[in-house]
């Protein structure tokens, strides 16, 4: 498994390209794969190694090479990389989601998304390998959320001053 609390950037391997859009992919864990197909996708599940690709105009979600692609449709849950900004689930385990970061950046000023997430990973109730389907914690990826959702209000408190 990955390193808990990377960001996801960080595990990106060119070298083993997306079959669908060439773009470098994440290694992940069989199980997580599993975890995530819907039943009719789990009966063409091989024994991998499986890859994850975030590119989000691509369709393909999981590969082993070319031969075993699972793609959106095969997945249970909506996968955060693969849709358009907004209201995207980013951790799967304990919802955090952009909605309500922005939400709560709006009625306090900031959000508690972070350290929350962190709090629940440290009495041990994350199941990233198996929830999140980059099959790694999403630490990182809230972090980065919080930081899009502070900038874009900074972005709107600028244009009001003026």
């Amino acid at each position: 498994m990955s390193n808990c609390c990377e960001p996801s950037a960080a595990c990106v391997d060119a070298r083993t390209a997306c079959p669908s859009c060439a773009r470098g992919a994440v290694r992940v864990d069989v199980q997580t794969v599993k975890a995530l197909l819907t039943e009719s996708a789990m009966q063409r599940v091989g024994s991998g190694p499986y890859q994850f690709c975030a590119n989000p105009s691509c369709a393909t979600v999981y590969f082993a090479g070319a031969s075993q692609v699972f793609t959106v449709a095969d997945v249970r849950v909506p996968v955060w990389q693969k849709l358009p900004f907004g209201s995207r689930t980013i951790c799967y385990c304990f919802g955090e989601n952009e909605a309500d970061i922005r939400a709560e950046i709006e009625q306090t000023g900031r959000s508690e998304a972070v350290r929350r997430v962190r709090e629940h990973i440290a009495a041990g109730r994350c199941a990233c390998e198996l929830r999140n389907p980059r099959g790694n914690c999403c630490l990182g990826d809230v972090s980065a959320a919080v930081k899009r959702a502070e900038g874009a209000r900074q972005g709107i408190r600028n244009v009001e001053e003026r």
